[in-house]
C-alpha cells in the first residue's frame, strides 16, 4: 500500500506537469498497476505493467479517476462511498450482582415496517465534482423515482426499489447547457438497524416539519421561550434526538434541552462600552463581542463574529442578488424584513462563511464574507460573570434544571407532536417507520452501599452516598501534622487570617492532626509582584505548606502564586478567597474541609474502601485542551501506588502542537511503574486504566493504536513482565438518562450504585452505565463505562464494582463523584498546568495531591 501509493503520487505529478495521462487504476492482491498514456508503461511495485488506457480516460479529472479505482475486482459503484464498517458481533456482558429494580430511560423504539433501505450509486457523466450540483439535477427527476429519497452526492438511499438494477436519466447543466447522464446503480439492501445515520437526516427534517429551529448542533422552539428579565435572558425549551442501535434493537435517544439566549443586543453592549470607557471603547468592545456567537431573531440563524468594520455603517451599499442592484442595508431589511433600523451610524459586523459541505476544495462562498447590523443581533451563552453569579444561575436553573418527571413528560410531548403532524407522520411512513409512544422499560441493579474505613472506624456510606459529618469527626487514616507552615495576607484581611488560623488548630484535632501556630507574612500592598517576592522570600526546605488568603478572585493573581509554589519553589499551597471565610456562622464546615484538602496536599490519606484485588494499579487519563493559546493540550496522568488506591502518583505530558498525546503518556505511564515499584518493591500484576477525555470518534483509534503504544513501555521492565492490562473509556457528557420507577407509577431519580448493562448499553460494545451520585436537584446524569481492551479479563460484576469503588476515592469530596476518581485527580492536574501554569511541576511533589 505504501509504494502503491508513492507510484500514484509520482503519477499525479507527472500529470500536473502535461507528462502523463493517469486512467483506471487497479489494487489487487498487493500490487499497483498504473496506465500512462505513452507506449511504455510504468512499472508497478509488483514488477508487472499494464497496457496503455482508452483516450476516453485521458482527460478525465482526478476525482473520476479516484471513482474508477476498483478494488478486490469488484464492478465499479458497487461498494464506492459505503458508510457501513465491517458489521461486529453483538456483545453482552451482564453482571448478576446487587438488588434488581425496574428502571426506565429517555429511549423510545423505533419500528421499522420495511425489510430496509435500497443503496444506489449515481454516476455523472461527464464528472461534476459540485455536491451541490448533483442534489440539484437529482431533485429534477424527483417524479421519475416516486418516492422520498436521501442523497449525499454519491450514494442515494431509498424506501423502494426501483424497477430495474440500472435506470440512466438524462439532465441539461444550466450553466453550459451541457447534456448530464445520471446513472442509477442498484449496490444492495441495507437492514434498518444498519441505517442510523439515514434515520438521524429523517428527524432532523422533522425537526424543521415542526418548526424548530436549529441553534448550532441542537434544535429548540422559539415560540415559547421562558423569560427572565431581570437577568436579560431568555431560555428556549428544545429537544436532543439522536437515532442509534443499541442491545435492544433500534431506539430513538430523546432528551429535553434548554439554550440560554441573552436579550440584550451587541448594540447595547457597545453603548454600554462607550459610556464606561470612553477612549478605549473600541478595545473593550473588540474583547466583548469578536469570537462570540450572536442570533439574528429575523432569520434565526447563528454567525460567529469574526470583525468589526469600523469604517462601514448600515447607509452603505452593497450588491443584493434579490434586488438586483446595490442598496443600502436600511433599504435591505426594510423590503426584505420589513425592519427599521434606529441607529444607522453603528458600525457593523463581520462574518467569514466557511464553504458549504461538499463543496470543491479551495471553493470560497458567494459572498465570502457577511455584514450584520449590531441592533439586530442578540448575544449567545452566559459571560463569565453570570457564570460566576450565584442569583443569576439561581435564576436559570428554576427553567432548565428539569426533573425526571418534567422529562418524561417532554418526551411524550414529541411523541404526540410528530403524531399530530400530517407531514411529519407522513416523512416517517414514507420510510417505514414507527415511534413507540411509551420510553423503553429496563431491568436494573442497585450496588450496595460500601464501607467507608478511616483511622479507627468504620462505617457504611449510606444510601445517599454522602460521609461528610463522619469524615471531619473521625481520626484520618494517615493524618499529617503542620509544623512549619506561613500564611500570606494583605492588611484588610488580618482578623480573617487570625480567625482561620484559631478554627485550624481546633476543628484539626478531631482529625488526628496536631496543627501548630504558623509564621504570619502581611503584605504591604495588593499587588501580584509584592506576593511573588515574599514568597519567594519565605519558602526554603523546611516549609511544609504556603496559605495565601487572597483580597478577590483574580486569576492572575493565583496563576502566579501556582507558578512559584509548583515550579519555581515547590510547596504544597492553599489558596483562600478571603470571601470565603468571611461569614463567621460558615467558618467551622469552611475550615474543616480545607484542613482535609491541606491534609491531602501534604502526603496524608483521608478514607478507603475495600479493594479485593492484589496487586493492582489503577491510572486515570484526561486532557486539557487549550483552544485559545496555540492549540496547546496537557495530558494528566494519575496511578495509584498502594493496595487501597490511597495514594497516587501524578505527572503531566504538555502536547505541542502536531504531538501525539499517547508517547507523553507512555512516559508517565513508566514514571509511575517505576515509582509503584520504589514503594512496594514489586510491580503491579493487573492494571486498570480509566481513560477520560475520549469521544464516540476516537474509541477505535485508542483500540487500534493508543493502547498498544502504552502495552510498549513494559518492555522497559524486562521481556517477562507483561502485567493484565485492561482500559476503559469514561463518558460523562452524554444524553443518555436512567429513571427509577415508582409505585404510584411516576420516575424518580435512581440511588448511587444503580447499574445498567443491557438494552440501552452499545450493541458492539463491552460497556455499562453507572449512576454514582445523589442529586438532590434535576435529573442525575449516569456515567457511561466503554471497556476497549479487556485484558484483565475481570467478570463484568467485578468490573462495576470496581469502577464505583473509584468514585469513593476523590479526597475533595467526602461523598461519591461521577467519575472514578484517578480520572477526576488527572482533570484537576491537567486543569491546573493548562490554565495557570504552562509548565510541569516539580518532580518532588508527583507523590501528593498538591493539585485539589
Amino acid at each position: 500500500m505504501g509504494r502503491g501509493l508513492a507510484a500514484m503520487k509520482a503519477l499525479l505529478a507527472q500529470q500536473k506537469q502535461g507528462q502523463v495521462g493517469l486512467g483506471r487504476s487497479q489494487l489487487q492482491g498487493g500490487s499497483v498497476t498504473s496506465a500512462s498514456s505513452r507506449p511504455s508503461s510504468v512499472a508497478s511495485a509488483s514488477g508487472r505493467s499494464s497496457p496503455p488506457p482508452s483516450p476516453s480516460h485521458s482527460s478525465d479529472p482526478p476525482s473520476e479517476r479516484m471513482a474508477g479505482l476498483q478494488v478486490g475486482g469488484r464492478p465499479r459503484g458497487s461498494q464506492v462511498g459505503e458508510r457501513e464498517r465491517e458489521r461486529r458481533p453483538t456483545v453482552s456482558m451482564r453482571g448478576e450482582r446487587g438488588k434488581p429494580m425496574q428502571l426506565s430511560a429517555n429511549y423510545v423504539r423505533l419500528l421499522c415496517k420495511h425489510d430496509g433501505v435500497y443503496q444506489y450509486h449515481v454516476h455523472f457523466s461527464p464528472v461534476i465534482d459540485n455536491k451541490r450540483l448533483k442534489i440539484k439535477l437529482l431533485a429534477e427527476h424527483k417524479a421519475e423515482l416516486n418516492t422520498g429519497y436521501s442523497f449525499d452526492g454519491s450514494i442515494l438511499y431509498m424506501p423502494k426499489k426501483l424497477q430495474s438494477k440500472e435506470v440512466v436519466f438524462t439532465s441539461i447543466r444550466k450553466t453550459d447547457g451541457t447534456a448530464v447522464s445520471l446513472t442509477v446503480t442498484y449496490v444492495k439492501t441495507v437492514p434498518p438497524a444498519q441505517c442510523v445515520h439515514l434515520y438521524n437526516v429523517v428527524f432532523r427534517r422533522i425537526m424543521y416539519i415542526l418548526d424548530m429551529c436549529q441553534v448550532q448542533r441542537y434544535f429548540f422552539n422559539p415560540h415559547t421561550p421562558a423569560s427572565i428579565p431581570q437577568r436579560k435572558l431568555e431560555v428556549w425549551p428544545g429537544y436532543i434526538t439522536a437515532a442509534q442501535e443499541q442491545e435492544g434493537g433500534l431506539m430513538l435517544l430523546l432528551d429535553a434541552s434548554h439554550k440560554v439566549l441573552r436579550t440584550e443586543t451587541v448594540h447595547d453592549i457597545m453603548e454600554a462600552c462607550a459610556i464606561s470607557n470612553p477612549r478605549g471603547f473600541q478595545e473593550e468592545i473588540m474583547r466583548k463581542v469578536v469570537g462570540s456567537v450572536v442570533l439574528t431573531r429575523y432569520n434565526n440563524k447563528t454567525y460567529r463574529v469574526d470583525d468589526i468594520v469600523w469604517s462601514k455603517t448600515p447607509l452603505d451599499k452593497f450588491a443584493s442578488k434579490s434586488a438586483g442592484e446595490s442598496i443600502t442595508f436600511v433599504e435591505y431589511y426594510k423590503t426584505q424584513h420589513n425592519i427599521d433600523i434606529q441607529n444607522q451610524s453603528q458600525p457593523l459586523l463581520l462574518h467569514k462563511r466557511k464553504p458549504d459541505k461538499g463543496a470543491p476544495p479551495g471553493e470560497k462562498p458567494d459572498p465570502e464574507f457577511l455584514c450584520l447590523i449590531p441592533e439586530l443581533c442578540y448575544m449567545c451563552g452566559l459571560t463569565d460573570d453570570m457564570r460566576q453569579d450565584f442569583q443569576v444561575m439561581k435564576d436559570l436553573a428554576v427553567h432548565t434544571r428539569v426533573t425526571p418527571a418534567q422529562r418524561q413528560l417532554a418526551m411524550k410531548k414529541f411523541v404526540n407532536s410528530v403524531n399530530r403532524s400530517p407531514e411529519a407522520c407522513a416523512e416517517l411512513a414514507t420510510w417505514g417507520l414507527e415511534i413507540e409512544k411509551s420510553t423503553v422499560d429496563i431491568a436494573g441493579r442497585r450496588l450496595a452501599p460500601e464501607t467507608i474505613y478511616m483511622g479507627k472506624k468504620e462505617f457504611s456510606a449510606g444510601n445517599q452516598a454522602d460521609w461528610s459529618r463522619e469524615a471531619t469527626r473521625n481520626e484520618l487514616i494517615c493524618p499529617v501534622n503542620l509544623q512549619n507552615w506561613g500564611i500570606f495576607f494583605t492588611r484588610r484581611d488580618a482578623a480573617k487570617a487570625n480567625e482561620f488560623v484559631r478554627h485550624m488548630q481546633s476543628e484539626t484535632r478531631n482529625m488526628g492532626i496536631r496543627c501548630q501556630a504558623p509564621f504570619r507574612k502581611e503584605l504591604v500592598n495588593e499587588k501580584i509582584e509584592t506576593l511573588v517576592q515574599e514568597l519567594r522570600r519565605s519558602i526554603d526546605d523546611k516549609v511544609q505548606l504556603v496559605v495565601v488568603i487572597n483580597p478577590t478572585s483574580r486569576d492572575d493573581r493565583y496563576s502566579a502564586i501556582k507558578k512559584v509554589c509548583c515550579v519555581e519553589a515547590p510547596v504544597p499551597s492553599q489558596v483562600i478567597v478571603a470571601r470565603t471565610i468571611s461569614k463567621p456562622e460558615k467558618m467551622r464546615s469552611v475550615v474543616q474541609k480545607i484542613a482535609l484538602q491541606i491534609n491531602c496536599k501534604l502526603g496524608g490519606e483521608l478514607w478507603a474502601v475495600k479493594i479485593p484485588l492484589k496487586s493492582l494499579m489503577v491510572v486515570g487519563i484526561d486532557s486539557f485542551h487549550d483552544n485559545a493559546r496555540g492549540k496547546q493540550s496537557v495530558g494528566g496522568f494519575v496511578c495509584s501506588l498502594n493496595a487501597t488506591c490511597t495514594r497516587w502518583f501524578s505527572n503531566v505530558c504538555i502536547q505541542r502542537q502536531g504531538e501525539e498525546l499517547v508517547h507523553g503518556l507512555q512516559l508517565c505511564l513508566t514514571k509511575g511503574l517505576r515509582k509503584f515499584h520504589a514503594d512496594n518493591h514489586f510491580l503491579p500484576e493487573k492494571i486498570v486504566i480509566f481513560r477520560d477525555g475520549v469521544g464516540d470518534g476516537q474509541l477505535n483509534t485508542l483500540a487500534d493504536h493508543e493502547v498498544k503504544q502504552l502495552h510498549r513501555c513494559f518492555l522497559s521492565f524486562g521481556e517477562g513482565y507483561q502485567p493484565l492490562c485492561s482500559t476503559v473509556v469514561v463518558q460523562k457528557r452524554i444524553n443518555t438518562r436512567i429513571f427509577s420507577k415508582e409505585g404510584d407509577g411516576g420516575v424518580d431519580n435512581p440511588g448511587p450504585g444503580t447499574v445498567v448493562d443491557h438494552t440501552v448499553t452499545r450493541r458492539d460494545r463491552y460497556d455499562y452505565f453507572i449512576v454514582s451520585q445523589h442529586v438532590r436537584q434535576g435529573t442525575v446524569s449516569p456515567t457511561h463505562y466503554i471497556v476497549v481492551d479487556d485484558g484483565l479479563q475481570l467478570k463484568p460484576d467485578h468490573m462495576q464494582a470496581l469502577t464505583y469503588k473509584m468514585t469513593h476515592l476523590y479526597y475533595n469530596w467526602p461523598g461519591t463523584v461521577r467519575v472514578p476518581a484517578p480520572c477526576q485527580y488527572a482533570h484537576k492536574l491537567a486543569y491546573l498546568v493548562g490554565e495557570n501554569i504552562h509548565k510541569e511541576p516539580a518532580e518532588c511533589l508527583s507523590d501528593r495531591l498538591f493539585f485539589l
